[in-house]
């Protein structure tokens, strides 16, 4: 049984004024990023055969002009930031699950207070505050 499950949605941070968690919003939360982190698997393993199946044709690609050639190059381009970006994404979800199972979620990573809930449901990968997070993008 997960720590969050032991202690209890109840037992997790929340900024002053917020009502504690509740079992409902935290699966809720969970479900969420469990569907995003299916979702996101699915986009990655889709990209990387189609960037294999797009490099399998540097054959095909010999005879092109320079604009044919650098307008392929920069769509792989693109398709590999695209594609960087989901595993990022990835992570930082799975992170989040991590989180929710070992009841730590909700606490901020930089300062330890709360992040709040209303910052969870609506971004539940959020590891700062708002206040850290406004410190952290003014740098």
């Amino acid at each position: 049984m997960a720590a969050a499950a032991r202690s209890g949605a109840a037992a997790l941070p929340v900024r002053p004024g917020e009502k504690p968690w509740t079992e409902g919003e935290l699966e809720k939360l969970r479900k969420q990023l469990s569907e995003e982190v299916s979702g996101l698997r699915a986009e990655i393993d889709q990209a990387e055969s189609q960037i294999a199946e797009r490099l399998g044709d540097a054959v095909g690609d010999a005879g092109d002009d320079p604009a044919d050639a650098g307008a392929k190059t920069y769509q792989r381009e693109h398709e590999l930031a695209l594609t960087q970006n989901a595993r990022e994404l990835l992570e930082q979800s799975e992170q989040a699950l991590a989180r929710i199972a070992a009841g730590t979620v909700g606490s901020c990573a930089s300062c330890g207070q709360p992040i709040g809930k209303a910052r969870l449901q609506a971004f539940p990968r959020a590891t700062l505050c708002v206040a850290c997070k406004q410190r952290e993008e003014r740098r």
